[in-house]
């Protein structure tokens, strides 16, 4: 839960806007919350534009949003001091002015010290170094969004990156995922997301922190259906960029997307808490829409697509396309393959274990095309 005091006579409202008197009682309202970002890459300056933009209007919320970057060399200034001063990562999220409120912070302990939420955006391999970092600085009552598509592997299986952060930080975690790709959400292109979140107080903090006319926002309570969502759509991904790359149409990406999301609810129905799962939660953005959105238009999409072309590695690909950045696809096909030996239940799931083959254990990837020819019907 959020810390709160108590204020008299005044409801809350937008910033510099009236507040409207309340007949002789006090009136209960939540401190400013203050915001941490924890990640600047592509889409965590995305977000930042977005948290900036609404904890400046929004009185429930401290003005400035500190964003962890880590520091680097851009035309020999240091990133940060670029951000701070032109309001631009330039080499991130070029193009794009971030709001004034949001401070660049290259200690990642400073920036998330007394932050109310933190809102992760990092790779989801650098997780357990973030948590060890500010293990000992956060609020313990604070609330942790986590933007991160992967999963991890535990003693019983499936390990979601939510519950790895809850586990070594001991907050109340919440996951927000959808068709988001980072530059037309920069671009204010209208588009909708997802927040997970089983606590019905923080669900409308978090919305009204996230939402804007152009980025719509949905609140469920299948935490983590909208995690596993967020994760497994971009090994189908890889497998459409492979049919790209080798040069078949629409009408056979549009069978991966169907094949891909039947094992998405299906690994769903086997590894999520007592196995309810609600099929509307696929529906929602984070479902239907971000595998549509992925397999058409993001970065995995693109790698598949080189790697069927070119016959680089993965590796290789990463470091000439993504500036950077990390790929998510073939990794998370890598865990969800461990996962699934565990459990002895490869077979089930023959999408996710033919792009695991090429990408991993030099399967031709030309074998992808029977991989769909041979999926069965029905799950």
């Amino acid at each position: 839960m959020f810390s709160q005091v108590e204020l008299v006579f005044f409801t809350p409202g937008t910033r510099g806007g009236e507040a409207a008197p309340q007949s002789g009682r006090s009136h209960i309202i939540m401190a400013p919350k203050k915001v941490c970002v924890i990640g600047s890459g592509n889409w965590g300056s995305a977000i930042a534009k977005i948290v900036g933009a609404n904890a400046a209007k929004y009185d429930g919320f401290d003005t400035t949003v500190s964003m962890w970057v880590f520091e680097e060399m851009v035309n020999d200034r240091k990133l940060s001091e670029i951000i701070n001063t032109d309001h631009e990562n330039v080499k991130y999220l070029p193009g794009h002015k971030l709001p004034p409120n949001v401070l660049a912070v290259p200690d990642l302990a400073e920036a998330a010290k007394g932050a109310d939420i933190l809102i992760f955006v990092v790779p989801h391999q650098f997780i357990l170094r973030v948590c060890d970092t500010i293990k000992d600085v956060i609020k313990k009552e604070s609330v942790g969004m986590s933007l991160i598509k992967g999963v991890d592997e535990g003693p019983d299986g499936l390990k979601l990156i939510s519950d790895v952060i809850r586990e070594k930080l001991g907050i109340t975690m919440t996951v927000l995922m959808g068709a988001n790709i980072a530059n037309e959400v920069a671009d204010e292109k209208f588009c909708e997301t997802t927040i997970g979140c089983k606590d019905k107080v923080n669900g409308p903090i978090l919305k009204e922190l996230m939402q804007t006319t152009n980025f719509r926002v949905t609140v469920v309570e299948e935490a983590d259906v909208v995690e596993i969502c967020g994760a497994l759509k971009n090994i189908v991904a890889v497998g459409a960029g492979f049919c790209d790359g080798l040069g078949f149409g629409d009408n056979t990406k549009a069978a991966v997307i169907r094949l891909g999301l039947m094992e998405m609810i299906a690994f769903a129905k086997f590894f999520c808490t007592k196995g309810s799962v609600s099929p509307s939660t696929f529906l929602e953005s984070c479902g239907i829409a971000d595998l549509i959105t992925t397999c058409y238009g993001g970065r995995n999409r693109k790698i598949g697509e080189a790697f069927a072309k070119t016959g680089k590695s993965i590796e290789d690909l990463e470091k000439e396309m993504l500036n950077g950045q990390k790929l998510q696809g073939p990794a998370t096909a890598a865990e969800v393959n461990h996962i699934l030996k565990h459990k002895n239940m490869v077979e089930k799931f023959p999408l996710f274990n033919e792009v695991y083959q090429i990408c991993f254990n030099g399967h031709p990837v030309t074998e992808f095309i029977h991989c769909l020819q041979n999926h069965p019907e029905h799950m």
